[in-house]
C-alpha cells in the first residue's frame, strides 16, 4: 500500500481496529496487525502492533527503505523496486526493525537456487598468493568460508568479507561450516581437528583421535548430520585409520566407527575415508576413499549405519574409480566422476546389492579407457535433486528425466551451465552450494567465482 503524507487526525484509528498507522521520517504508512506480528514474537514490528490505537508511533528512519521491508513482510519477497537499492543499506534497516532473518530467507533460501538459470555474477578477491584449498559454505543462508594457504577468509551471506584468520596450518585441506562464524578445519599433514572461532580469530578447542600408536592424527575429511560430526582421522605413521563421531554442538565424542589397523599388504584397510555425506532419508553416512599405486587407481564407497556401528553396503573400486563422489538424497542415488573416464555415473540406492553396478551417464566407451586419467580433479556435488559435475573448466549438470513406461530404468540428461562468455577457463579445483548461490574456484587463481541466478535481485 503507498504511504501517505501528513498525520492521522487525533484517536484514528479506533483502538479495537485491525489497521495500524505508522508514521516514518514524515510518512504515514497503513498496514494491518497480521502483517506485522508476521515478523514474528518479540520484534520492534510486533511492539507496534500490540500498542496501536492510541497514537501513531513515529519512527526517525527513511521511509524508502521502510517501504521495502513492509512489502517484504506482506508477501515475503522484496519488490523489484530493490533493486535500484543499496543491499547493505537494506540490511542496516533490516537489522534495526528485526527482520534480517526475513530479508536472507527472501534472497538466499536453498529452494531459490535455480540450476538451469544459473550464471557467474561475481568474483571474491582473496588476499596473499594462495589459491584456495577448500570450501566450505552455510547451507541455509550462504555465508561462505573459504581456506587458501594458511589462512581462512569468511564472507557473511550477503558476500561482504569479513574477516580473515591465520591458522596453525600450512593449509587447510578440510573445511566444515559449523555456524556463520565457527568452522571446523584440518590438514593432512598436520595433527588434530581444530575448532575456530573466526569472530575472535582464536582456536577454541582441538578434537584428536588416539591411535594405538600414540603418534599424531592428521584429518582426511569432516561431515555432519543435523545433530553429529564425523571426522576421518589417520594416524599420522599412517597405519591405522578410523571415522570418530561427535555431538554437533557439545563436539563431545559419542562413538567410533571403521577402526582399521593396517597389517602387511590389507590395501583395503589402509585406505582413510577422504569424503564423508551424511544421507538424511537413509540415516546412513557415506565414507569414500581411494588409493593411487603401480597398477591404478583403486578405492571403496561405504555406507554406515552409525548407531550399529556396521556397514549396510560397500563396493570396492578397481576399473574406472571414483575420482570423487556424491549422494543424491532426494533423488536416492550415488554418483560418481570416473578417474579415468572423467564420466558421471550412478548406482539406484532403492535397489542396492553386492552385485549393484554403476550406470554411466557419458561415454561409455570412456570408462575401460585405463590409459588416460581424464577425471583427476574432477568434483562432483548434488543440490536438490540436480547434479553437479566439473570438467576441466566447465560444469555439468545432470538431471532426471521423467519417463512413463514403468520399465524401472532411470533416464539422466547433460546440460551445460551458464552463458557461452561463462564457459571455459582454468581447471576447476572446488565446488560449494550455499543459500541460493554456486561458489567454484579454479586452479592457480586467488578468488572465487559466485554463481547466481540471473532472477535474483542483487
Amino acid at each position: 500500500m503507498p504511504p501517505f503524507a501528513g498525520s492521522e487526525p487525533a484517536g484514528f484509528p479506533k483502538p479495537d481496529s485491525n489497521i495500524v498507522s505508522i508514521d516514518v521520517g514524515g510518512q504515514v504508512f497503513q498496514t494491518t496487525k497480521q502483517t506485522l506480528t508476521s515478523a514474528g514474537p518479540k520484534t520492534f514490528f510486533s511492539r507496534i502492533a500490540e500498542s496501536s490505537g492510541i497514537y501513531t508511533p513515529f519512527i526517525d528512519r527513511d521511509p524508502e527503505m521502510f517501504s521495502l521491508l513492509l512489502s517484504l513482510l506482506r508477501t515475503g519477497n522484496l519488490p523489484s523496486k530493490a533493486k535500484a537499492f543499496d543491499l547493505q543499506d537494506l540490511i542496516i534497516e533490516s537489522k534495526f526493525y528485526g527482520i534480517e532473518t526475513l530479508l536472507i530467507n527472501s534472497l538466499s533460501n536453498p529452494s531459490q537456487l535455480e540450476p538451469f538459470n544459473l550464471q557467474k555474477s561475481l568474483l571474491l578477491p582473496l588476499n596473499g598468493r594462495d589459491s584456495p584449498s577448500a570450501l566450505a559454505a552455510d547451507a541455509a543462508c550462504g555465508a561462505l568460508h573459504v581456506a587458501h594457504g594458511s589462512k581462512i577468509t569468511s564472507f557473511d551471506w550477503s558476500l561482504r568479507r569479513k574477516a580473515t584468520v591465520l591458522t596453525h596450518f600450512t593449509a587447510v585441506d578440510s573445511l566444515l561450516a559449523l555456524s556463520p562464524t565457527l568452522v571446523a578445519a584440518g590438514a593432512n599433514d598436520f595433527s588434530g581437528l581444530q575448532i575456530l572461532d573466526l569472530e575472535n580469530g582464536r582456536v577454541r578447542e582441538t578434537l584428536n583421535w588416539e591411535n594405538v600408536t600414540k603418534s599424531g592424527s592428521t584429518v582426511q575429511a569432516i561431515g555432519a548430520s543435523s545433530e553429529n560430526m564425523f571426522v576421518s582421522f589417520e594416524s599420522s605413521r599412517r597405519n591405522s585409520n578410523s571415522i570418530m563421531v561427535y555431538d554437533l554442538h557439545s563436539l563431545t565424542p559419542i562413538t567410533e566407527i571403521g577402526h582399521n589397523e593396517i597389517f602387511g599388504a590389507d590395501i583395503d584397510s589402509a585406505i582413510p575415508a577422504t569424503k564423508l555425506q551424511w544421507i538424511e532419508g537413509y540415516n546412513l553416512l557415506m565414507a569414500s576413499g581411494s588409493h593411487s599405486g603401480p597398477s591404478g587407481v583403486s578405492g571403496n564407497i561405504r555406507l554406515w549405519d552409525v548407531r550399529s556401528g556396521n556397514v549396510v553396503w560397500e563396493i570396492s573400486e578397481k576399473v574406472d574409480c571414483f575420482a570423487d563422489v556424491a549422494v543424491c538424497d532426494p533423488l536416492s542415488v550415488i554418483f560418481k566422476v570416473g578417474v579415468n573416464s572423467g564420466e558421471a555415473s550412478y548406482v539406484d540406492m532403492r535397489n542396492l546389492s553386492t552385485e549393484s553396478a554403476w550406470v554411466c551417464l557419458g561415454d561409455k566407451r570412456k570408462v575401460t579407457n585405463n590409459g588416460k586419467k581424464e577425471g583427476i580433479g574432477c568434483k562432483i556435488e548434488t543440490q536438490g535433486n540436480q547434479v553437479f559435475c566439473t570438467k576441466g573448466g566447465d560444469v555439468e549438470l545432470w538431471s532426471e528425466v521423467v519417463m512413463g513406461g514403468g520399465n524401472g530404468g532411470r533416464i539422466f540428461k547433460k546440460n551445460l551451465m551458464g552463458r557461452m562468455r561463462d564457459m571455459g577457463g582454468a581447471k576447476i579445483t572446488n565446488l560449494a552450494f550455499g543459500g541460493s548461490t554456486m561458489f567454484l574456484t579454479r586452479k592457480d587463481q586467488q578468488c572465487v567465482e559466485v554463481w547466481q541466478s540471473s532472477s535474483r535481485e542483487f
